[in-house]
């Protein structure tokens, strides 16, 4: 599991740069004083498959706690491949500003490590880099926070280009801060003893080569952002797009919580073959299949990156191209991991982010997924009852399709409107699409025009007029 801090910085096809949040020099590493630092060796000397990790989790002001507050985070370092080998939770007031967790804390973290041969430390917080080093000096091992986990697992996932262009903003956005002090076993030394006073590092006369690589850097990674941030809102332009041309079609969109079953249901409904694994984030792509509900009607049903309790903000704002399918879907389907003790917070931390996304006023319908797999009856009853529309289904055993698909149905009829519309005779492409997108109840010839008694969707009525301009309403044909 390594940390976004080295990274080949490539405009137009051409390397440009390479930078790292830790200086590269072995040989000042191997000079100072062991286990007061982390060398750029050691912290790339294991992979997140081989490490064995220890979890903190800092709890500001918290209440009685239910389960284990670093259950989600351990779900989190097996989704990387680490090993989970022990845990510290510590209830604070406040965060140490130095350390987040206090000295005494850091000293008893040190201990463990040692004890049990820990490859790193991994925070359930975020983590400032004046904190992280501050820990690292202190237990002689590598540490991560929350953030950089969670961008280590999208950095593993990403299978296509768009997925990786999103990955590496988001990497360069939480990396540009961290760049402050990389270059510094390149600084001048001060003058005689390196006094604290006139002539010491970062007075008049001491900006040493260090600063100046520091600004070049920095320039580099803002000209890579920019460059991400341009190319992915042409990928953003060209899915609105696509995601407009399927204005005939009513859409679908599949949001929840990461690991509640989305790509297992997408295979149940469609048959999409999607990767579908017991971990979390296993899906970063959309893919969108046709689902064919009662009565030979069908709709688009579009699979989604998963949620989770504070999703890295810069990671949601990369991720909005992918998203666009749920922004301007029709309907949503909120899965919830009906098994899960957690599940009334994971409905929170979604319907967070999809505030976030300005999804708030698509209409939604929850799906309590994994039904055959609910332990506590008593608690789904509770859950259940706040939520009288929601349908329990599973995908695994298909229990509750059929009555899913008969929601999304009655979604899709409630929606809809009957119509009648005057269409000339000559115009097949609109009159094969309205067979293909609305229901026809019946159609008659007058003159050469065909009035046709159809009940049609919104968008699909919206997209007839786009294509025919020359489709009427009856009743504005009779007034001419």
């Amino acid at each position: 599991m390594g940390r976004a801090s080295a990274a080949i910085l490539q405009g137009n096809g051409d390397t440009v740069a390479v930078f790292a949040v830790r200086p590269p020099d072995a040989g000042v590493r191997n000079r100072m004083k062991r286990n007061t630092w982390v060398s750029e060796q050691q912290r790339d000397k294991f992979t997140i498959g081989q490490e064995r990790v220890l979890l903190v989790g800092v709890l500001i002001d918290s209440g009685p706690l239910w389960g284990d507050p670093l259950a989600e985070l351990a779900e989190l370092a097996r989704s990387a491949g680490a090993v989970v080998v022990d845990r510290v939770a510590q209830r604070r007031k406040s965060y140490d500003p130095a350390t987040c967790i206090g000295r005494g804390k850091v000293e008893e973290i040190r201990q463990r490590v040692d004890a049990n041969a820990i490859d790193a430390v991994i925070f359930d917080n975020d983590l400032s880099p004046s904190q992280i080093r501050e820990v690292e000096k202190a237990v002689g091992r590598k540490v991560l926070d929350r953030s950089e986990l969670i961008l280590d697992i999208f950095a593993s996932r990403a299978r296509t280009a768009e997925a990786r262009l999103q990955v590496e903003l988001a990497q360069l956005v939480y990396t540009a801060p961290r760049l402050r002090g990389m270059w510094t076993h390149l600084e001048r030394i001060a003058g005689a003893g390196g006094g604290t006073g006139v002539g010491s590092v970062g007075g008049i006369g001491t900006r040493g080569p260090g600063e100046r690589q520091i600004e070049i850097d920095r320039r580099i990674v803002d000209r890579r952002v920019a460059f991400l941030k341009k190319k992915i809102a042409e990928i953003d332009s060209r899915r609105q797009r696509e995601v407009r041309a399927r204005g005939e079609h009513f859409t679908v969109s599949l949001v929840g919580y990461t690991n509640a079953g989305k790509s297992t249901l997408m295979n149940a409904l469609t048959g999409a073959g999607a990767r579908a694994e017991n971990l979390l984030f296993a899906t970063l792509d959309t893919l969108t299949r046709r689902w064919t509900l009662s009565g030979g009607r069908h709709v688009l049903l579009s699979d989604t990156v998963g949620f989770i309790r504070d999703l890295p903000h810069h990671l949601v704002a990369s991720f909005r191209a992918t998203l666009e399918e749920a922004i301007h879907a029709d309907l949503l389907l909120h899965i919830v991991d009906a098994s899960s003790p957690d599940a009334a917070d994971q409905i929170a931390a979604v319907n967070r982010v999809l505030g976030e996304l300005d999804c708030g006023q698509v209409p939604t319908l929850i799906v309590f997924n994994k039904a055959d797999a609910i332990r506590d009856e008593a608690a789904h009853l509770l859950l259940a009852a706040d939520h009288p529309d929601a349908v329990t289904i599973s995908a695994t055993t298909g229990a509750g399709l059929a009555d899913l698909a008969a929601a999304v149905d009655a979604v899709m009829r409630a929606s809809a409107k009957r119509r009648l519309l005057s269409v000339p005779q000559h115009n097949g492409k609109a009159l094969a699409f309205l067979d293909r997108a609305a229901e026809v109840l019946d159609r008659r010839y007058e003159e050469d025009r065909v009035i046709l008694d159809v009940i049609i969707g919104p968008h699909a009525l919206e997209h007839l007029h786009a294509i025919a301009a020359d489709v009427r309403h009856a009743d504005e044909v009779t007034d001419e």
